[in-house]
């Protein structure tokens, strides 16, 4: 392991004594606070404007002894770290008594993960010599489109300094958050998928051979996973391509305004975006995307439905929190008079 850079030990220091860092992963940039420190994680969830009983991530390096964090350990969460990480996964386990619950919104359980980001894996090597953790959601305020890039990152907090530093490592090539798969009752209620995400429930499956459910009421609670969540100020409304085009025609024509994302052949209105047909270009795009169609000034955001199959699961399950809150928009703007 190289010595640290001096921006990463400054990182790392700054974690030490219980500040924020925000910081680059493959999925998106998260925010950053010492695990192991109540005081520290409680500035995250000041700082978001987070719920105290909505669980953080805890972030490790590609080494860590998961038996320092979590207890009751299944094989399987072996086979799944060895399978994918440094990756996109996120695993629920049974909190370690030596953790504290603020990690975990109180609950018994952890959520880890180790993040492929190489920036994201220095910091981590560099943090408490690779033995911490650090706890981070995304680096945006609570229910917000999640940044991928560090200027989304400093378009979310610079006016209330709240952070302590901010890393750049780019734009996050993943896109959208880590699957998140339960694995705290496996004896019980076998894998269950949380939250999906780039790595499928297939995928998990194929190395665990166990195929993971739907949550269940009794499921763990966890990040990113509440109904409206990953949302811009704008109203986001998401129609399938045939109904789009009469949608689009009928709001030029009521005189609204429109910011579309889309990956077919369209009328365009003024602003739109459009995204690759397929799963991995359009989840890497997906959150830029409705930020800037949220600096639009718009009445509404559409978006055109991505297919339903399984490997579009992750981006649709962001999209339908994003317009969660938002039914019936479209309807309401085509029957009321324009301001």
């Amino acid at each position: 392991m190289h010595p640290p850079t001096p921006e990463m030990a400054r990182a790392a220091a700054i974690l030490e004594s219980g500040g924020l860092v925000a910081f680059p992963t493959e999925t998106v940039y998260g925010l950053g606070a010492d695990a192991e420190n109540p005081a520290a994680v409680a500035k995250i969830y000041a700082a978001k404007g987070r719920p105290q009983d909505h669980p953080v991530i805890v972030h490790v390096a590609p080494d860590a002894d998961l038996s320092y964090w979590a207890c009751d350990i299944p094989a399987e969460a072996h086979q799944l770290a060895a399978a994918f990480w440094p990756g996109p996964l996120t695993m629920i386990l049974k909190r370690a008594p030596n953790i504290p619950a603020a990690v975990s919104g109180g609950q018994d359980t952890v959520g880890l993960r180790c993040p492929s980001h190489p920036v994201a894996i220095a910091l981590l090597q560099a943090f408490k010599q690779g033995k911490g953790g650090v706890a981070a959601p995304s680096a945006n305020k609570f229910g917000n489109v999640s940044p991928t890039t560090a200027r989304h990152v400093h378009d979310e907090f610079d006016a209330g300094g709240a952070l302590d530093l901010v890393l750049d490592g780019g734009q996050s090539q993943v896109g959208i958050e880590s699957t998140i798969v339960d694995l705290s009752r496996l004896g019980t209620h076998g894998p269950v998928l949380l939250r999906p995400g780039h790595i499928s429930a297939q995928a998990i499956a194929a190395v665990i051979d166990l195929l993971p459910a739907a949550p269940d009421a009794e499921a763990p609670r966890a990040s990113g996973t509440l109904e409206s969540h990953y949302a811009p100020h704008t109203p986001v409304a998401m129609q399938e391509t045939a109904v789009l085009r009469a949608t689009l025609a009928q709001l030029a024509a009521s005189g609204r305004k429109v910011a579309l994302i889309h990956y077919s052949e369209l009328a365009l209105p003024q602003a739109s975006l459009r995204l690759p047909l397929e799963p991995e270009g359009f989840a890497h795009a997906l959150y830029a995307a409705l930020r800037t169609m949220d600096g639009a000034g718009a009445d509404v955001i559409l978006v055109e439905a991505p297919p339903k199959d399984g490997a579009w699961l992750g981006v649709n399950d962001r999209l339908r929190r994003a317009a969660h809150g938002s039914a019936g928009i479209v309807h309401g703007l085509l029957n009321k008079a324009p301001f």
